[in-house]
This record gives C-alpha cells, sequence and structure tokens, in this order.
C-alpha cells in the first residue's frame, strides 16, 4: 500500500492542475452574482494543526461562503443556547433537495441545520434582540472561527434576501408551526447576510480545521466554541453536510463536510486538519464537481477517510 502523503509539504498545485481538465457542472444562477462566478476558478487550501495553512494559486480569491456558512451557524446557536438549538432542529439526512418545502411531521422542526430551513432557525437562534444585532454577533463569531474580520457582499446580501421565495415559504411555514420564534422576514434576513459573508479557500480552510480541532482556531490560539459543540456539529456534517449525497460522500470521502452552491466545500478531518475546495461548476446535488474530486483525492493520498481502518504509514515510520 502506498503510504499517505505529509499534509506539510503536500502539494496543492500539483493537485489543482489535475482537476482543470474537469469541465462538469453548471454555475448556479439563482442569484446574478452567482451566476457570474468564474467557473475556471479552482482553489484548494489545508490549515493544520500546529498553524501551518498549505495553499495553491487563487486560494486568496474571495467568494460568498453561501451553504458553507450553515455549520458555523448551528455552532453559534448551540453555544448560545447551552446546546439547547438540538431540541428545536432535527439531525437526520432528508434524501431532499437543500430547500426543500418540508419540516419533521409532527414536531414542525426542520429536519437538520445543515438544509436551508434549519440554517433559517440556527441563525434566528443566535444571541441578539433584532436581526441587526444577531447579524452583528454572527459576523464576530464567523471572524473568530476564520481567525479575521471578513466583509459582507451588501449586493448578495440584498438579492439573497429579496430572491429567495423559498427560504420566505419555510420561514412562514415554520412560523405557522410555531417553530420560528421572529418573523419571517426577520429571519430570511439574517440567513441572507450570513451567506453573503465573503471568505477565501485559505480563510474556509482555517475554519473547517476549527472545527476539527474541537473548537480551537489553529492559527490564533483561541477558543472559539466548547469542544462539545464542534463534536456536535462535525458529526451532523457527516450525515447531513451534502445534502441528498451525504451517504455517498461519506462512503468515497469519509471527510464531514459542507458544500455550497458558490462551489465552495469545508472539510473537518476530526483531529487532523480543516481543508477547503472552491470551483464553481455543480453537480445535481449542487456540490462542486472539482471541489468533490479534490476532497477523494485528499482523502486517499493524505489518509484522512474517518473509516479506513488504520492509519497508513509515512515513509520512515515504524510500528510501536
Amino acid at each position: 500500500m502506498t503510504p499517505a502523503l505529509d499534509p506539510a509539504r503536500y502539494d496543492l498545485d500539483s493537485l489543482r492542475e489535475r482537476l482543470l481538465d474537469e469541465r462538469g457542472g453548471e454555475v448556479d444562477d439563482s442569484i446574478p452574482q452567482l451566476a457570474e462566478a468564474d467557473p475556471d476558478l479552482c482553489a484548494l487550501a489545508l490549515a493544520l494543526p500546529d498553524g501551518t495553512v498549505r495553499r495553491s494559486r487563487d486560494a486568496d480569491v474571495p467568494f460568498s461562503i453561501q451553504s458553507a456558512v450553515k455549520p458555523f451557524l448551528f455552532a453559534l446557536a448551540l453555544r448560545d443556547t447551552d446546546g439547547d438549538a438540538l431540541d428545536r432542529v432535527g439531525i437526520e439526512p432528508t434524501g431532499e433537495s437543500f430547500d426543500a418545502i418540508k419540516l419533521e411531521s409532527g414536531t414542525g422542526r426542520p429536519p437538520n441545520p445543515m438544509v436551508n430551513a434549519g440554517a433559517l432557525l440556527t441563525a434566528s437562534l443566535v444571541d441578539g434582540g433584532d436581526a441587526e444585532e444577531r447579524s452583528a454577533r454572527i459576523a464576530r463569531g464567523l471572524a473568530a472561527f476564520a481567525g479575521r474580520d471578513l466583509d459582507v457582499d451588501e449586493a448578495i446580501a440584498h438579492n439573497e434576501h429579496l430572491l429567495g421565495d423559498r427560504n420566505h415559504a419555510l420561514a412562514h411555514l415554520m412560523r405557522a408551526e410555531g417553530t420560528l420564534a421572529v418573523s419571517a422576514d426577520n429571519a430570511v434576513a439574517v440567513y441572507a447576510r450570513a451567506c453573503a459573508t465573503l471568505v477565501d479557500a485559505e480563510t474556509l480552510a482555517i475554519m473547517g480545521a476549527t472545527l476539527a480541532l474541537g473548537g480551537v482556531n489553529p492559527c490564533t490560539g483561541d477558543r472559539v466554541i466548547p469542544e462539545r459543540v464542534a463534536r456536535d456539529v462535525v458529526s451532523v456534517m457527516a450525515t447531513c453536510g451534502v445534502y441528498d449525497g451525504s451517504g455517498r460522500w461519506m462512503r468515497a470521502v469519509g471527510i464531514p463536510a459542507k458544500s455550497s452552491v458558490s462551489g465552495a466545500i469545508v472539510l473537518s478531518a476530526p483531529g487532523r486538519l480543516g481543508a477547503a475546495v472552491v470551483s464553481p461548476p455543480l453537480d445535481a446535488q449542487g456540490t462542486s464537481v472539482r471541489g468533490h474530486r479534490a476532497s477523494e483525492v485528499l482523502s486517499e493520498e493524505l489518509d484522512l477517510h474517518s473509516f479506513a481502518t488504520a492509519p497508513r504509514l509515512t515513509l520512515g515510520s515504524s510500528r510501536v
């Protein structure tokens, strides 16, 4: 068996070059800014426990985080409610699309925090007296995960709010079921602004590493969330993070992850590292085509699959 490669010396530019010939998928067109994304953008980054960050070309190109914000919203809601958010949202995979107009039968809860209904709810559970205060607290929380302040694309936030008809429908449905305590417009506004947060592959890898390393940012050394919260979030990423493709993802890739319509994927390999890939063309499940392939390669070459029976040894190592 080929020994696993060392993440600290892994050649991400070489992997990027291998991915560029993949031309499948379509760029999301749900809002104008996403439709205008460069289909040739492809960037990767790894963030390691000692704070080392490996990056490829274009890893500093900004993009809106979109659905990749959902694990972090869930984490902030768990932190601010002392875990009570688990009683307000389910944690089971749906087998349906991320924006399906569906709640749990009998409870009116969203099925999990990685679909739109769940993210609308978790964003509403973050502390704050109104939408502006919750958005500001979410911004501070995301900055702590990233280790730096993050900007918001106001045009994207506006269009996400204005054109998010299904999100408005989900919010009204949760209001009717008694699940959502704030107004539907309030919930959509806060979630839209969170989705419009600008990151790059390097930043998103650090955010993923903060979850993977028990809630401690490896670059700043700051504890962002309690260890139990990080564990709960990564667990739900594993089962629900790639929507109706989550089972296939965990079999093939084996790394908890969250996909995004901007073409980003954030990965959290527990105790090992965080990673991010961005490439806008998406498959039918809304996952980056190149990003999916890159994640498979990283899982294999860095021996990151969560269910591998034993770690592969690097050259020169020996069993104890």
